[in-house]
């Protein structure tokens, strides 16, 4: 009697997100989408699978407690076991901030100023950092001046190293003091340091993450292939009171796999270049 209603609960949540994604016409429908829709929306083809891997495993099991925990592994996996390729995009944009450092060095050193060397660089750029260099060099062609272009570029790379560079460009673009090639020089080589030790540091979470993935299988392989293949064994766990432990011991694991993702994260250094006065893109010279 539990399965069945839990299954009717399951069938009429699809029903109502189906119902609620399908775009709906006539007066009585207010204009604008829903909050929850937007978040529904948001999360993509995860709540499908999560549901239906729920299903399967109280089909399987009977077990509604492993069947919910299932459901959230398979919903918070991207976020749980993922962040390798949102890793490897920052150290691309590092990597691409240090050569592009590097090529404006060298195009300053030409005695070029910074508003034609920005956009004679930017279009070379690395594809990682090329779409904010372009909206950079679109704004100086539209005479924005020099500070507050650097100043919105800083907020769209949203990037401490971006806001070492920035902020040596602003003092330039302002005081127009000499040096500032081997002040760029300085900062490409210590653009190229934090590249480096991205890409180790990387490499050696790369292997703890998949070895937390294969902790993760085998467990849940061995949970399952135990309640399909020697039931009296785990018989104990279908009772209210089995439940509440297998609860708790899946509650454990949360806060083991929730610690060690928060050991993979990488911490950035905050941003220090914050803009006090936000002015448009067409903005004049003031």
């Amino acid at each position: 009697m539990l399965i069945v209603l839990l299954g009717a609960v399951i069938g009429g949540a699809i029903l109502m997100l189906v119902w609620a994604l399908i775009p709906q016409t006539g007066p009585e429908v207010m204009r604008g989408p829903s909050s929850i829709v937007t978040h529904l929306r948001t999360a993509g083809t995860r709540l499908p699978i999560a549901v239906g891997a729920a299903l399967l495993v109280l089909l399987l099991t009977q077990w509604p407690v492993a069947a919910a925990a299932t459901g959230a592994l398979a919903f918070a996996w991207p976020a749980l076991f993922g962040g390798a390729a949102a890793e490897s995009k920052a150290i691309a944009r590092l990597e691409g901030l240090a050569a592009w450092t590097e090529s404006l060095r060298d195009t300053v050193a030409g005695a070029v100023g910074l508003e034609q060397a920005i956009p004679a660089t930017a279009y070379a750029a690395s594809p990682a950092i090329q779409t904010e260099l372009t909206a950079l060099a679109d704004r100086l062609r539209v005479r924005v001046p020099l500070p507050q272009a650097l100043q919105r570029f800083a907020d769209e790379m949203n990037d401490s190293s971006v806001d070492l560079i920035v902020a040596a460009l602003i003092l330039n673009a302002r005081l127009r003091g000499p040096g500032l090639r081997d002040v760029l020089s300085s900062l490409s080589e210590s653009a190229r340091a934090a590249v480096e030790m991205r890409q180790r540091v990387n490499a050696g979470r790369r292997s703890t993450r998949r070895s937390v993935q294969i902790v993760m299988v085998v467990t849940v392989a061995f949970v399952l292939g135990l309640s399909l293949f020697n039931r009296k064994y785990v018989e104990p766990y279908s009772t209210a009171l089995g439940q509440l432990v297998l609860m708790t011991i899946l509650g454990l694991f949360a806060v083991g796999f929730l610690w060690l993702r928060r050991l993979a994260s990488f911490e950035t250094p905050q941003r220090f270049l914050h803009a006090r006065d936000r002015v448009p893109d067409g903005g004049g010279r003031g």
